[in-house]
């Protein structure tokens, strides 16, 4: 068999407490660096929080969902979890880099799985200039925000914005404008997953914007540079004809 060491974590939350509980009684636990894979027990939010914090280990990740939308875990049932973890398909996906400058000059790195987004930070809409391969392609964007998907995450965010559903493996990123005013309902862009995207905030003293990496935010940023980090892999697995490609084609659909 492929996996015969896993390592659990779980969410702070009861269910999830609860559930790890029952599944240590039943399994033999290992610790992270006798490990094989990890089976992490909670959210979409948690799962994005041990993909990032577990990266260094680049052990496979099992989701078993303890949440309420759970698109990148797998649903809780009973059964043999070991022959389970042995059954799964993978999916390999790779996170954003978001470089944000600040208004006092310091710079804050991050990685983002799903998207890196700007948003304004006061009454008064952004003004975004949008530069791809360091060439101008939006002089002014006036909006709410504006976010960079990965096709992992176009399903989230990017989605509720009324952004394009990406396969897993197309090589494109999603640049969806959050309630465009000018140039007027100006919905976004596909731009090549290779491509490096600039995001300059026009005014920020007075209008104020905040970059978010997933969930980590950084306020106050006069400037963002976004661009793939294909030298960082993260392995998710799902339970046979549940995988990532399935999920987000049948999303479509839905």
């Amino acid at each position: 068999m492929k996996f015969q060491k896993p390592t659990f974590i779980a969410d702070s939350g009861a269910d999830a407490q609860e559930a790890i509980k029952i599944i240590q009684k039943e399994y033999l636990g290992f610790d992270e660096s006798e490990a094989d894979v990890i089976v992490a027990l909670g959210g979409d939010g948690f799962m994005l929080d041990v993909l990032n914090d577990f990266q260094r280990l680049e052990l496979p990740v099992y989701g078993i969902n303890q949440g309420t939308v759970g698109f990148l875990m797998n649903q809780a049932s009973e059964g043999n979890l070991i022959e389970k973890l042995n059954l799964a398909e993978e999916s390999v996906i790779h996170p954003l880099k978001m470089s944000a400058t600040k208004l006092d000059g310091s710079i804050e790195e991050a990685l983002a799985i799903n998207e890196v987004s700007l948003l304004r930070g006061c009454s008064q809409a952004a003004k975004i200039r949008v530069l791809v391969d360091d060439l101008v392609r939006l002089k002014e964007l006036v909006c709410d925000g504006i976010l960079v998907s990965t096709p992992a995450g176009s399903t989230a965010y990017n989605y509720s914005a009324h952004g394009p559903i990406l396969p897993i493996g197309s090589n494109i990123l999603a640049l969806t404008a959050m309630n465009s005013f000018r140039p007027r309902r100006w919905r976004g862009a596909l731009i090549p997953e290779i491509a490096k995207i600039g995001l300059h905030v026009l005014d920020p003293e007075k209008r104020s914007v905040s970059a978010f990496a997933d969930s980590k935010e950084v306020t106050n940023v006069k400037s963002v540079k976004i661009q793939s980090e294909n030298q960082i892999s993260y392995r998710l697995l799902f339970d046979p004809g549940h995988g990532l490609q399935e999920r987000i084609l049948r999303e479509q659909f839905l």
